[in-house]
């Protein structure tokens, strides 16, 4: 994956994670405007887009995209 797919990804997780949303809603909603992504890819974007913007998103939407990223990575189902 090519890191301008992961920008991409990772901009669309940025605009759906919430406070509310489940890991699998938010799988299907990215999938939704990027219907070839896998979880893998998804995954790998979520951590793209925190690094890339540390500085820019909110307490709450970091913490909520982190939780994604390492509770779906230690999953398994990759």
């Amino acid at each position: 994956m090519k890191e301008r797919d992961l920008k991409e990804l990772g901009e669309a997780l940025l605009q759906e994670v919430s406070s509310d949303i489940t890991p699998k809603k938010l799988i299907k909603a990215v999938q939704k405007t990027h219907p070839d992504a896998s979880k893998k890819e998804i995954v790998r974007a979520a951590f793209y887009a925190l690094i890339a913007n540390a500085h820019k998103v909110s307490d709450d939407k970091a913490t909520k995209l982190h939780a994604f990223a390492t509770n779906e990575s230690r999953s398994g189902d990759l």
